[in-house]
């Protein structure tokens, strides 16, 4: 039998995303090597990489007390397992959700420059406070999952942002990541600028879990990854769809969150 050619299409696409994240690495060392490293919010000078002490402080970590539900901070302790009017109001189809650091100027700076900039090496500090944050959902679960992105989105930006951070928690948790098991299955428009009602009706079956996949999401205990929460409509119709999928929970784990000035809890 006449041996078959080798596809030249998907070998030239590998070769080629492999030559450019040779050169990003070597041109990031040599600017390493020719300038010194930057605050990636201030841009001052800094001996390691990332934030600088100031920026660093700058960061508002969230901590109890919090909705039992959403992780939404309140302003006072109302006691243990209090819920917020969110929560009581339109519960998500999650279980429950937890964030790392409120979503502000530098909590910003650092998701769109690990999202678009290349700065994967932001990932590990991320992924680590991102752990601590969702200690008491981790303990409980069976897979990390990061929410997916379409084929081309991902094609355009070469790598998910949540999976790189859900690979920093698998690895401190030793959870398994999954990225097989929810499916992207419809281009969205970008969630940026959209109201409440906008934002859920872009995400309305965007989701999906492969027939071939259901065994590995029946009766499991799931946690959904994303580097931000906003309305929460992506990860509420993720989680639609993987208890579809008849998963027996999903919980949401965040680095950072949208969070207005005041809320009251019920």
């Amino acid at each position: 039998m006449p041996m078959q050619p080798m596809p030249m299409r998907p070998f030239l696409r590998g070769a080629w995303n492999a030559c450019h994240d040779v050169g990003r690495r070597v041109a990031r060392l040599a600017l390493d090597i020719a300038l010194p490293t930057l605050c990636i919010s201030c841009r001052e000078p800094v001996s390691g990489e990332g934030l600088c002490p100031a920026c660093w402080a700058k960061l508002s970590f969230i901590a109890p007390p919090y909705c039992a539900r959403l992780g939404i901070p309140f302003v006072y302790d109302p006691g243990p397992g209090l819920l917020s009017m969110e929560a009581i109001a339109a519960p998500p189809a999650y279980h429950r959700a937890r964030a790392a650091v409120r979503y502000d100027d530098v909590a910003g700076t650092l998701v769109h420059a690990l999202k678009y900039q290349d700065r994967t090496d932001l990932a590990p500090a991320m992924g680590r406070w991102m752990a601590r944050a969702g200690a008491e959902l981790l303990h409980d679960a069976d897979t990390l999952i990061p929410v997916p992105l379409h084929w081309k989105r991902g094609w355009s930006r070469r790598y998910n942002q949540s999976a790189a951070l859900a690979n920093v928690i698998g690895r401190q948790s030793k959870i398994p990541v999954r990225a097989d098991l929810l499916q992207r299955t419809r281009a969205t428009h970008q969630q940026v600028g959209l109201s409440r009602a906008e934002r859920a009706r872009n995400m309305q079956g965007a989701f999906a879990v492969g027939d071939d996949q259901r065994a590995s999401v029946a009766g499991r205990h799931l946690i959904l990854v994303d580097d931000v929460l906003t309305s929460g409509a992506t990860v509420d119709a993720c989680a639609r769809a993987l208890l579809r999928a008849k998963a027996a929970s999903v919980d949401v784990l965040v680095f950072a969150r949208v969070v207005e000035a005041f809320r009251p809890p019920i």
